[in-house]
């Protein structure tokens, strides 16, 4: 039987749940013995190398295994040019498929492995390690199909989108009276987001980064329920 399936992935992914997380950690994806720590992008690229011998994601895909350093950035750019981009649907009823959102400028993205029925494994953030958790309720650009990995898709899977506004760095910029509460919120707590103008720019996506930093949540720059009630405020 081929090692370089979907369930082959997941498999590789789920005994790690429980271990940490470090934003930015190095991890040799030629080493099978690995027990952590792990970001995102790092967890991703080790196991698709685990399963297919080859990287996917890392700065240079050619580059020695041992070295390869994985971005979330760098899944963007190989979904566009090297992989089969498929809806976060799709990828939800696909083991071992990712779901990829981008990074925005200097925060993270984040990338899970989907198991097929809505759920994910991820190296999630400082405060949750590698965890199991949902699809649903949570923003996504894209569900990802990786070269030269073989694919089983089960059943339909819904996958609801937020509830709640998602407050992030957009064009046009958001603005709004829940923005300056954003913002209060962030000064109160040390992180200064500019001016109080209710206005989501470039300064307050860096305060809310320097925020999610400093409390160990998934520094993806985006105010979310979780963000918000770290914050003290309501969306």
């Amino acid at each position: 039987m081929s090692s370089r399936t979907g369930d082959r992935l997941l498999e590789l992914a789920r005994p790690h749940v429980g271990e940490k997380y470090v934003l930015g950690v190095f991890v040799p994806k030629d080493n099978p013995n690995w027990k952590g720590p792990w970001d995102c992008a790092e967890f991703a690229s080790w196991v698709v190398f685990q399963s297919a011998r080859s990287l996917y994601g890392c700065l240079n895909n050619q580059s020695n295994p041992a070295l390869a350093d994985a971005y979330t950035g760098y899944w963007e750019r190989d979904v566009k040019h090297l992989g089969e981009i498929i809806s976060v649907e799709q990828a939800a009823r696909i083991p071992g498929a990712m779901v990829l959102r981008f990074p925005q400028a200097g925060a993270t993205g984040h990338i899970v492995i989907s198991d097929g029925g809505g759920g994910t494994v991820e190296a999630h953030s400082t405060i949750r390690g590698v965890i199991k958790s949902t699809l649903a309720n949570r923003r996504w650009d894209t569900g990802i199909l990786v070269p030269g990995i073989t694919y089983s898709e089960g059943p339909a899977v819904q996958v609801t989108h937020p509830q709640t506004i998602l407050y992030r760095l957009t064009i046009p910029t958001m603005t709004g009276t829940k923005i300056r509460d954003i913002q209060n919120a962030l000064r109160s707590a040390g992180c200064d987001p500019g001016s109080i103008d209710g206005e989501f720019g470039p300064h307050t996506h860096a305060a809310v980064i320097a925020f999610q930093l400093s409390r160990g949540m998934l520094a993806d720059g985006e105010v979310g329920p979780q963000t918000a009630a770290a914050l003290g405020i309501e969306l």
